[in-house]
């Protein structure tokens, strides 16, 4: 067989022995087989991570969600994460949830149902898992705490899954407790027995997406160890612990990776899908986030195996993460089995690991090797002790019942830091004379060996390049269903839908949250709505909306803002250039920030209108005018506020306020702005629970 020049470069029989010493390693079945491998996931939330997602052009979305779901393509996901919304900011914005209060269902709310029948569409066999990371206020009863009536969140959470089937066809398979945050003993077995007596035993319960704490209550609570079937973590390192192995239980990194998904992403995240089984026997791993589509100067941008945040130029980026997947994803599938430690499954004498899966048949095996470096491996969390990694050669000696195979199919990335990568390589065919394959490894490449005679490197024609976000912008919500988000708007702290008009204005955007949601960041504490629009490096800019306070149930004052800096758990600490009426009082106030505590001016309004008021907000270098209905309200010089960001609305409390003609000019002024990756530490959690 004729191997390319790159190929033999990285797989070959040894044709010399260049690198280290030939260091044999078994995969062999006699001692047995190890754990059930349940699969290798994205996460679409947590939050709104996909909210951009669904506005691309048909043919650009059909080809990213390709690019995710379909087998034998891309990422090729078995699973499936989302986020069950409470209409509470949760990382990058708010979602929905299917009840802003108790006397209200909506199961077309949000994109989630959008996206899991999507994925569902590309692979019907893609398992869906469900978490909420904060409750609608009413859930919590006035407190922050959603098991003050246990039977409100469990109900809460089994009308979710009862919704997806009615109104999606969706079965759901998986269910989690409260992303991150304390978990109660009775909540879990109340659950378990609400899901059993809607006919919903299929469903399984993880817990507690958080920490180990868990472990100890499954030890001492046998009713509780029969209620959970999965132990999930976030951001395990790799490791686990002791007694949650004695548990018998499946143990699953259900949130992982959080990391910019340049090459050093792309390393991280192939190092976990190997050692989080070597390590830590873990069998499914879940990477926060499926797809970075949202706006890039929200907190951990470019996060996901992909990025798609440019829909209204159609643009996207195939990342390094969407082929290290598929390394394993392409070549397994949940059900298989990892092969014992030791006998198919470990590390390499000079770095890296290798593990082995078998096909429930057993007629099918996989190999999947890395050497990625410590520096070319460093995920955000958490720290990364130091290790070494040298090329190395190296034989497979396939025992047992995989004794008999005489050939393999090979893959192969190659992770470059000075020049283009190699990634999800062509296969390559390698005999394979009385069980020995021999490879010469180098640093920072992931190999795979397969008895599969699939597997493909899919690929679409590039997408259209990048473009800024259209200027001038006009909505007028009448293109979209009732209860649906509007595209581009990004709503941070509240819930926006569109919803239908008692009067002229035909369709609008409602915020349609009531009271404080039992919260996951503290911003929604604050008693303040938010949702942003445009490009953050904005600079000169006219915008105008009309606005109008719910006569029932409304809240007390509505804004129009520019230059808003902030967002993400942040928010209620943006600055920028915030316009506030105040009907009921007939005030106006001009504010440098979201919490109204940077006070630039404030007077009457004279000519202020029952029902819909329309204002304007000019901000121009250091001027600044404010009208409303066509009538000078303010002008102003600014002397503290930022120089760029995006447009905002939003309200004073929470309550119903209506918005509509939505209204963006430049002045052909933009800051060039750059981004700075930060560590945040807004996904860390300290653990706790209720007995």
């Amino acid at each position: 067989m004729f191997l390319t020049p790159v190929a033999c470069c990285i797989l070959c029989y040894l044709c010399t022995n260049s690198y280290a010493e030939e260091v044999t390693y078994p995969v062999d079945d006699t001692s047995g087989l190890g754990r059930r491998f349940d699969g290798i996931g994205g996460l679409s939330g947590g939050g709104a991570t996909s909210v951009l997602l669904q506005n691309y052009p048909e043919q650009q979305r059909n080809e990213i969600l390709d690019y995710l779901f379909k087998p034998n393509f891309g990422a090729s996901l078995h699973l499936l994460k989302v986020e069950i919304g409470g209409d509470a900011q949760s990382t990058e914005g708010t979602e929905a949830s299917h009840m802003h209060n108790s006397w209200d269902e909506n199961y077309n709310r949000g994109y989630e149902w959008w996206l899991m029948k999507e994925a569902k569409r590309r692979n019907p066999n893609i398992l869906l898992y469900g978490l909420p990371w904060a409750w609608p206020g009413w859930i919590g009863n006035g407190t922050r705490d959603p098991y003050t009536d246990i039977e409100l969140p469990a109900n809460y959470i089994v009308k979710w899954v009862l919704g997806a089937k009615k109104y999606h066809n969706l079965t759901i398979d998986f269910i989690g407790i409260w992303n991150e945050q304390a978990y109660d003993v009775k909540y879990i077995k109340l659950l378990r027995k609400v899901l059993d007596n809607n006919s919903l035993q299929h469903v399984r319960i993880v817990a507690a997406d958080g920490g180990w704490g868990i472990v100890n209550d499954i030890n001492n609570d046998s009713d509780l160890a029969k209620a959970i079937d999965y132990i999930g973590v976030h951001y395990p390192g790799t490791e686990s612990v002791m007694s949650a192995v004695q548990t018998g239980k499946q143990l699953w990194s259900s949130e992982d990776f959080s990391t910019f998904n340049d090459n050093i992403g792309g390393g991280c995240w192939a190092r976990l899908l190997n050692q989080n089984y070597v390590n830590g026997r873990f069998t499914g791993t879940i990477s926060w986030n499926l797809i970075a589509s949202y706006y890039d100067a929200l907190p951990f941008a470019r996060n996901g195996l992909m990025t798609a945040n440019s829909p209204w130029s159609g643009s996207y980026v195939v990342n390094s993460p969407i082929w290290m997947s598929a390394h394993t994803t392409q070549f397994t599938l949940p059900g298989w089995k990892y092969m014992s430690h030791g006998s198919g499954v470990g590390k390499l004498k000079y770095g890296g690991s290798y593990v082995s899966l078998v096909s429930p048949d057993g007629k099918d095996l996989t190999i999947v090797i890395e050497t990625m470096s410590h520096d070319h491996s460093i995920c955000v969390r958490p720290p990364l002790p130091a290790y070494t990694v040298a090329q190395q050669n190296i034989t497979i000696n396939l025992g047992g019942n995989f004794a008999k195979i005489t050939e393999v199919t090979a893959w192969y990335s190659q992770l470059r830091f000075d020049g283009k990568n190699d990634t999800f390589m062509q296969k390559v065919d390698i005999k394979v004379p009385n069980g020995l394959i021999h490879l010469r490894l180098d640093v920072d490449q992931v190999v795979t060996i397969t008895t599969m005679k699939v597997g493909q490197k899919g690929r679409y024609p590039n997408p259209p390049p990048s473009k800024p976000f259209p200027v001038p912008y006009k909505e007028d919500f009448e293109a979209y269903a009732v209860s649906s988000q509007p595209k581009y708007l990004s709503q941070q702290l509240g819930a926006f839908e569109v919803q239908k008009s008692n009067g002229d204005h035909g369709q609008i955007l409602r915020q349609m949250v009531l009271e404080t949601p039992v919260w996951w960041c503290k911003a929604d504490h604050f008693n303040h709505t938010l949702n942003v629009i445009g490009d953050f490096g904005w600079t000169d800019i006219s915008v105008s909306v009309d606005v109008q306070i719910g006569k029932e149930n409304g809240t007390d004052g509505v804004f129009l803002a520019a230059r808003v800096d902030k967002g993400g758990c942040q928010s209620f600490y943006a600055n920028g250039v915030f316009f506030y009426i105040f009907p009921a009082t007939k005030m106006f106030y001009l504010t440098y920030d979201l919490s109204r505590t940077q006070l630039v001016a404030k007077g009457s309004i004279s000519n202020l209108q029952d029902g819909w008021n329309n204002l304007e907000l000019i901000v121009e270098g250091y001027q600044l005018r404010g009208s409303v209905n066509g009538q000078l309200t303010f002008e102003h010089a600014i002397d503290k506020a930022p120089l760029s960001g995006f447009i905002g609305i939003g309200t004073s409390s929470y309550g119903i306020a209506d918005f509509d003609n939505l209204h963006i000019f430049d002045t052909n002024k933009f800051t060039d702005i750059s981004y700075e990756e930060h560590i945040d530490e807004t996904l860390y959690f300290v653990p706790k629970h209720k007995p």
